[in-house]
């Protein structure tokens, strides 16, 4: 699986907006969450194995981080897409524009 199919899943996704806010452990991230906790630990290991999350040990409790570099590339392909449209939309408007 890649960044692109790991963020496809709407659970992944809400997690991968909890950590934006800082740092949580399973607990934390579970409670909102329509999932157990033992779900929520299965799409944190499938985000880690992509790159999204790292986790580390504080105390008794695994902690995870979002890494951000993965989301940089998706923000630069984003980003092409938003130049195509742009393009497209400029030239639909000049085209209406020009129509009687």
């Amino acid at each position: 699986m890649d960044v692109y199919g790991a963020l496809a899943h709407p659970i992944r996704r809400e997690i991968i907006a909890v950590l934006a806010s800082g740092d949580r452990g399973v607990r934390e991230l579970a409670d909102p969450l329509p999932v157990s906790r033992p779900a929520v630990s299965q799409h944190l290991a499938v985000l880690r194995s992509v790159g999204l999350v790292t986790d580390g040990r504080v105390g008794r409790e695994n902690r995870y981080r979002l890494r951000r570099e993965p989301l940089d590339d998706i923000r630069r392909w984003l980003s092409q897409l938003d130049d195509f449209w742009a393009d497209r939309l400029t030239s639909l408007r000049e085209h209406l524009d020009a129509s009687p």
